[in-house]
Order: C-alpha cells, then structure tokens, then sequence
C-alpha cells in the first residue's frame, strides 16, 4: 500500500488549483481545501486578521497536504480502518467528509453487520470493518468504491447542479465518477454504455 504521505499528495494533484464554483457548497477551494476549512482551523495565511478567499490562493500543497494526513485522516481515525479501504475513504472523506463514513457504514449494515450510521470512527465501526474485512476481504474495496460511486449518482439525481460533476458535457463519466472507479476494480468500471443509460433521465 502506498504511505499516507503519497496518497495524500495524490488527492492534492487531482484536486488542482484555485476554483470558486457558484455550484460546489463548499466555496473557494485549492488543492481540494475549502475556505470552510481554513476558517475551521483558523488559518489566516495572510496574517490580516480574517480568513478569507486571499487566504485560499495562498493554500501550498505541502500545506494541503498536511491538513489532509492530520485532519481528514489521521483524526477520523481511517488508519483504524483495514488497509483495503483506507485510500478510499481517505479520498472520500476530503471530497464529501462524514459522508464517507457513512457510506461505510451503510454497506456494513447491507452486510448484516450491525453498526450505528453516524458518520464516526469509533470501536463499533472499526470492529465491523475488521468483520467485514474478515468476510470479504477480496471484494470489501471494490464494494465500498461502487458504494461511493452509487452515491455520486444519487446526488446527482437529487441536485441537478451537481449533475456536471457526474458527467461530462459531452456525456461521458464526470469527474466524481472516474475519481470513483480510481478504487475500483476495472471489471466493476461502468461501461460508457452503461454510464449513459444510468444518466439519461437526466436530460
């Protein structure tokens, strides 16, 4: 498995620069760190006295990189998790948070694994993970990466805005869902046909 620090730097070079979508609830992102973030931590970069969207373009990589392994892995405890999963989730987890947890969970509880949805590693869900792992532990990735990539669709469906990160303007699979099958084995890869079919009613 490649260490924390390379997966975390993967995610901070598919994230990319500076973007202010009027469409992304988070607002002014860089390398995948929202301004709710800084705001969160407190980190005014510029040393004016606010966090503001000045503070996101200042973002480094290395700096994203460091919120990312201390606060959107190491403080959820995804290390806790077995080592099939913790790329994914970790993944998940800047792109959506506590969500990726639940989607987690869910597909325990879908495993008749019993678990609490609440979006937290805690002993319960690291003890089902372990059982899960147990049970499965040639299919739990694959199973979680389709779980997630099911999720990405499902938002789309209730969020028209969000339907562009899903699938591209020529209609093709959309950024959430290739990030999606990254974790996913190729046979489990959606077949563009595929694709299209399960977006068609999009319009």
């Amino acid at each position: 498995m490649k260490s924390v620090e390379e997966i975390a730097a993967r995610i901070v070079a598919r994230e990319g620069g500076y973007v202010d979508d009027p469409d992304d609830p988070g607002g002014a992102t860089k390398h995948g760190v929202t301004i709710g973030t800084l705001r969160r931590l407190g980190l005014d970069l510029d040393g004016d006295g606010a966090v503001t969207k000045a503070d996101v373009k200042r973002l480094t990589p290395a700096q994203a990189t460091d919120i990312f392994i201390e606060h959107y892995y190491r403080r959820p405890r995804i290390d806790a998790l077995p080592e099939s999963l913790r790329a994914s989730v970790f993944d998940m987890y800047v792109n959506s948070g506590a969500h990726a947890v639940k989607i987690l969970q869910r597909l325990f509880v879908a495993m008749r694994i019993p678990v609490a949805v609440d979006g937290i590693i805690g002993p319960q869900t690291i003890a089902a993970a372990a059982r899960a792992q147990a049970a499965a532990p040639d299919h739990l990735a694959d199973a979680y990466g389709i779980a997630r990539r099911n999720y990405y669709y499902s938002l789309a469906d209730r969020r028209p805005a969000s339907r562009k990160y899903a699938r591209r303007r020529d209609g093709g699979k959309g950024g959430w869902i290739t990030r999606a099958e990254e974790f996913i084995s190729p046979r489990y890869h959606l077949s563009e046909a595929a694709h299209r079919e399960r977006v068609a009613a999009w319009g």
